[in-house]
């Protein structure tokens, strides 16, 4: 309560009697300093034992003003207190007595807690205005607030004390920017010291820098270090240096995190184990794995030992990065550390077990870890229940539920995105929706990842009109227009050709006042481009610059780039050049296009000429060599596409599809021989093509010598796929045995269906249909009773409907 200036009046003298009974002796004698241990906490002692009962009075005359503090009485006895107690604070300010009156002060500020500013500050300015030592003592006060994180009142007495021309000190400053340093006010807060003529002290430097690294400024805090050491101000502080390399690293500039620590060397800091935990958990987020392992070496070398959560940043980081070789290394040098494992690596290492598909590894685990007392949270259940939603498997997802439930675990919002993702990815929509009304009888509400999920499971399913359907209730019923679901919605369109209704919802979107991403442009691009409708693609590329919000990015050049990858190169090659001149870098994509461009124009020597360079950064795939051979194949080069596919082998750039895609453009060519050849080196080689892609190959080579009329060829090629340990289908014998009757080559059709038969596959509706009708064409009762005997035998039932050549009978 602020006190009126006339009952001010009538309060001075009885309040200066008061202090001076109060002070008769010094506040605190040498001794009685010597005993304070603690001096935020301390006591303030008004005199020694001579004017111990002046104090008891005071103290029960206090004790009796707090008690009534809702009267009015009490609150002018409240007041008549801290008057008395500042005026206690005055004279040991003038008689320099410094600590004792900080001690005071302290004590006082503690008492009277947040808010309390604006009452002292009103004592201070009409009781004490003329006092020498009043801005020692406002100075105090704001300090103490500041160093209590009382920071509006450090602020509110800071503002008071520039209206009355105050200056508050440089360690006033240094508290009030330690205790906002977690916000951007210290920034302004600094600045506002710098304007004001206080020169910063180097703490004030440490604690801003550390400031801006907490708040993700690596470059603002780097030009503030460089600012204290050409000013001299800098002091050397591992604190300091640990949070620059870290907020460096995680921002991704590694370079000048790197120069920082030869620094640390030349002033002679010694890392604890805590800041080298802090370097090593940067270097993994900025993926420098081996920078971050040096690290570990180190700290060992110096006996110091890594603790569990710097395991698993390393752990997790391999994992990231797909190095899950790395990992065991580190478990194992972590068990010889003597350092247990604890749930989260537990969890990391189920999730590298699901990573790799060995997922009966990963729930061996979980049985591990039950076993070894350690209960499972919803993190290690989440990790679980991706990998069986990835793997469709949901009848074991239903166990994993139900075993949640009887412990008590309730999912988090991550579980139940999970759920939704993996049966809207499985096709079961309902069960999905499902999943989003249990979320909301458990206070969860769906957000709009959620919402993106069964909207984009809609059209996966091709069921746009039901997407946009539920696009359009989620705007009405819950008011939720999110762009990311507009863009579902409008790219579902444009997979399956409609780009007019694409058009018109985007129209919709952008009258019902949503403004459209890159991604939209880029949907709309792509769908001009896939009708043929170049013109407006280009047209709509050239508008992106006319809206300021917009701007390409490489998926937008790689689709414009493919469109005309077949059609104009040297426009292909002008966009190359633009999106490189505005620093957008080409990603995998874009250098396919630019090769396959290359190709289609018959410019392989560019074409190789970007391989190598890709080559060279460590950036070339299969695809890039794929592509190249396709290319070839397509012009006719087949000596130059023999020649890539055998080099593609000697450098580790082959996979099965590279030999698929020549043996079957082989094939196409008429060139079957040379297939078989290719297919047969590869058989000697002992390459390993895979069950899929494998049989894919041979049925490409079979199919091509059915329809060169050459049966024997398909039928001794059947034998050996067979003969190699693939599994063949009725449709694989189907199509071998459909080709043979259609060109007249019925014995040797009927002997691949007796090799189905002796290898247990049963024959369907349609293989007796093209039998029976190739041999009544070729007049063979003898043979037409033997199949309408197996006919029976199966269980077929064929009506005259089913191939025109019953009906001849």
């Amino acid at each position: 309560m602020l006190l009126r200036t006339s009952f001010r009046r009538r309060l001075v003298s009885p309040i200066c009697n008061l202090a001076r009974c109060a002070l008769v002796s010094p506040p605190f004698s040498s001794s009685s300093a010597a005993a304070v241990e603690d001096p935020c906490s301390a006591p303030v002692r008004f005199g020694e034992s001579g004017d111990e009962e002046a104090c008891q009075d005071w103290r029960r005359d206090r004790v009796c003003v707090v008690g009534s503090r809702d009267s009015e009485d009490g609150r002018i006895g409240m007041e008549l207190g801290l008057v008395l107690r500042l005026e206690a604070s005055h004279r040991l300010a003038q008689e320099g007595r410094l600590k004792e009156m900080r001690l005071a002060l302290n004590q006082m500020v503690r008492e009277e807690g947040s808010g309390s500013a604006q009452v002292l500050c009103d004592i201070l300015l009409h009781n004490f205005a003329e006092w020498d030592s009043t801005t020692i003592v406002w100075d105090a006060l704001a300090n103490i607030y500041a160093i209590l994180k009382l920071n509006h009142d450090s602020l509110y007495i800071m503002g008071k004390m520039d209206s009355l021309n105050m200056q508050a000190s440089v360690s006033t400053y240094d508290s009030l920017l330690h205790s906002l340093k977690q916000t951007p006010l210290a920034s302004d807060l600094f600045q506002e010291m710098k304007s004001r003529g206080i020169s910063p002290s180097g703490h004030s430097y440490d604690v801003l820098i550390q400031s801006l690294c907490k708040q993700n400024k690596p470059l603002e805090a780097m030009s503030l270090f460089h600012e204290a050491r050409d000013a001299g101000k800098f002091n050397p502080c591992i604190i300091t240096f640990t949070a620059l390399t870290s907020a460096l690293c995680n921002a991704g500039f590694i370079t000048t995190a790197k120069s920082l620590w030869s620094l640390i060397l030349k002033y002679g800091l010694v890392l604890d184990k805590h800041s080298y935990s802090t370097l090593i958990h940067g270097l993994c987020k900025a993926n420098l794995m081996k920078e971050a392992m040096d690290l570990v070496k180190i700290m060992k070398q110096e006996g110091l030992q890594l603790d569990i959560i710097t395991y698993n940043s390393l752990i997790n980081r391999y994992l990231l990065l797909g190095l899950l070789s790395e990992i065991p290394k580190v478990v194992e040098m972590m068990e010889s550390e003597g350092v247990q494992p604890d749930i989260v690596t537990y969890t990391i290492l189920i999730s590298i077990h699901c990573e790799k598909g060995n997922l009966k590894k990963g729930l061996k685990m979980k049985q591990e870890i039950l076993c070894r007392g350690f209960q499972l949270n919803v993190v290690t259940y989440s990790v679980l229940l991706n990998a069986l939603c990835k793997r469709g498997d949901f009848k074991e997802v239903d166990t994993l539920l139900r075993e949640m439930e009887t412990i008590g675990l309730n999912l988090d919002f991550v579980a139940y995105s999970i759920l939704v993702k993996g049966y809207c990815e499985l096709g079961d929509i309902e069960k999905a929706l499902e999943v989003c009304e249990v979320m909301y009888t458990k206070n969860c509400r769906p957000n709009s990842f959620i919402y993106g999920s069964i909207i984009s499971g809609l059209c996966k399913k091709r069921m746009i009109a039901e997407a946009r359907w539920y696009l359009e209730n989620l705007a009405t019923e819950l008011k939720l227009r999110d762009i990311i679901l507009y863009n579902i919605v409008i790219d579902g369109y444009i997979k399956v050709g409609d780009v007019d209704s694409a058009v018109r919802l985007y129209e919709q979107m952008v009258d019902s006042g949503l403004e459209p991403t890159i991604v939209t442009i880029n949907s709309l691009i792509y769908g001009f481009y896939k009708v043929g409708n170049l013109d407006l693609a280009e047209r709509l590329f050239n508008e992106i610059g006319n809206v300021e919000h917009l701007r390409p990015t490489v998926v937008t050049y790689t689709v414009l780039m493919d469109a005309f990858c077949l059609r104009d190169v040297n426009k292909m090659l002008s966009l190359y050049r633009e999106m490189l001149a505005k620093s957008i870098r080409p990603n995998k994509k874009t250098i396919n296009v630019l090769i396959k461009g290359f190709c289609n124009e018959g410019r392989f020597r560019e074409a190789r000429h970007t391989i190598s360079k890709m080559q060279r950064k460590g950036l070339a795939d299969s695809v890039n060599y794929n592509i190249l051979l396709q290319g070839y194949c397509k012009k006719g080069q087949w000596d130059m596409a023999c020649h890539w596919h055998d080099t593609m082998l000697k450098i580790g750039k082959w996979t099965p599809v590279t030999s698929t895609l020549l043996i079957n453009e082989l094939c196409l060519c008429g060139m079957v021989s040379h297939a078989e050849g290719v297919l047969n080196n590869l058989v000697r080689s002992g390459v390993d093509l895979g069950n899929d892609l494998g049989k894919f190959a041979y049925m490409t080579i079979i199919r091509a010598w059915c329809a060169k009329k050459r049966p024997m060829k398909a039928l001794l090629l059947f034998e050996r796929m067979l003969n190699s340990g693939y599994n063949c289908s009725i449709a694989d014998f189907c199509s071998g045995i459909n080709r043979m009757c259609k060109r007249g080559s019925v014995y040797e059709a009927l002997a691949l269906f007796k090799t189905m038969l002796r290898v247990g596959v049963s024959p369907d509706k349609e293989m007796f249909a093209a039998l029976f009708g190739a041999l009544w064409r070729e007049s063979d009762l003898l043979s037409l009773i033997m199949l309408e005997a197996l006919i029976l035998k199966s269980g077929i039932n064929l009506s005259d409907g089913d191939f025109e050549v019953l009906n001849m009978r």
